[in-house]
């Protein structure tokens, strides 16, 4: 891996992937602002496995091309993001929808001490026909309201392609993700590891190709949903499941001294099992938020913290949770003995179903959730044996 160098102050770096069309009037935009502005920099292509000819002509533009064989986007940019020679990183598309002689917001940001200077497009001005109304009215306002509301993140435009960086800090956060969802990565992985990140207006014009662009508007923007749901446990997992455990358990419990009328509507036993599986599905959705933060702290992933989690994590072992998993297995299984020995005492007969039920049904709930929390124990020790880095 080339080290950014002292004397080259910023690289502009596009990713390419059959780009000939609109290749040379980027990389002449780029070498004519670090020109004009007197910045001492570089352009640097991170070509994807170009088979139009984009390398030559980048070359013969002045470019310094760099060949990243593992395919995608995020790929190409981190491949980039690791050859460039700059302190600092401005990449962009190189289908010409972003302007290479307007950087001057962006590099004034991070000689300030700017981590993350992302584009806004919807500040900046977006040209009729540049964006999809899916992606100007739907996709990117929701995506970019769910990261903001996850995350905390001051970002207002999650998925603005041309954006600036500090390239050490960059490569502090190990970002790994190869596909289009790296553009959503960055931005929370900034936002988690406390960078400082800020925003300067941009504009968006039409791009110049004569072909579909590479991005697959449902395809991609559900693996930004995804990441986004995945890098937050607490409400992916967390949430919901402590609302379908707490309901499906209370209410199991309550089921046990009779049936209750909420209005007027009446609730049994039949209602009492579809409450404890209710609770079983809420507790597998605890136990995964929990699994996930472990693993994720584990790998080195920059997860949301609290400082309740942060005392749940020194306390969670194989042990602590065996221990309360076989309390509430045991209990079950007493319940299950006592109604087995009174079963006995009448002689292996027929039984009243309702009443039988209305124990039976919270003691299972309790035998399966604390098999679940001791195989769970297990595997927090897998997760929490020593190794080497």
């Amino acid at each position: 891996m080339m080290n950014a160098t002292d004397d080259v102050e910023l690289t502009i770096l596009m990713p390419c992937l059959n780009e000939a069309e609109t290749l040379a009037t980027c990389v002449d935009k780029a070498k004519g602002y670090l020109q004009t502005s007197g910045v001492h920099g570089e352009v640097l292509i991170a070509d994807n496995g170009s088979t139009d000819g984009s390398q030559q002509i980048a070359v013969d533009h002045g470019a310094r091309v760099v060949d990243i064989p593992v395919k995608g986007y995020g790929a190409a940019l981190i491949g980039g993001m690791e050859a460039a020679n700059g302190r600092y990183v401005i990449m962009g598309d190189a289908d010409d929808s972003y302007d290479f002689t307007a950087l001057d917001p962006f590099v004034e940001r991070l000689r300030a001490g700017d981590d993350l200077v992302m584009g806004n497009r919807f500040l900046g001005g977006i040209e009729p026909g540049a964006m999809p109304p899916l992606h100007k009215y739907l996709g990117n306002p929701v995506l970019t309201w769910i990261g903001r509301m996850l995350f905390r993140s001051p970002i207002r435009d999650f998925h603005c392609g041309l954006r600036g960086y500090n390239r050490r800090a960059m490569l502090g956060l190990e970002l790994k993700t190869t596909g289009m969802e790296f553009a959503s990565e960055m931005v929370v992985k900034s936002t988690l590891a406390g960078l400082q990140v800020s925003e300067v207006p941009t504009t968006l014009s039409k791009d110049g190709r004569s072909r579909p662009p590479h991005l697959r508007s449902w395809r991609d923007g559900w693996r930004h949903l995804r990441f986004l749901l995945i890098f937050s446990p607490r409400w992916l997992f967390l949430v919901p499941g402590l609302i379908a455990l707490v309901l499906g358990a209370v209410g199991s419990l309550l089921l046990l001294f009779g049936p209750t009328r909420i209005g007027g509507v009446g609730f049994d036993v039949a209602s009492q099992v579809y409450l404890s599986a209710l609770a079983i599905v809420g507790y597998q959705g605890v136990l995964f938020a929990i699994l996930t933060k472990l693993y994720a702290e584990r790998e080195g992933f920059r997860l949301p913290r609290s400082r309740s989690f942060a005392w749940f994590a020194q306390r969670a072992s194989l042990e602590s949770f065996s221990l309360v998993g076989s309390a509430a297995l045991l209990i079950g299984i007493v319940v299950l003995v006592i109604q087995f020995v009174s079963w006995g005492q009448s002689g292996f007969g027929a039984l009243d179903p309702q009443a039988t039920l209305r124990v039976a049904v919270p003691a299972s709930m309790l035998m399966v959730l604390g098999a679940q929390t001791i195989m769970t124990g297990m595997f927090i020790g897998i997760l929490t044996i020593p190794t080497r880095s």
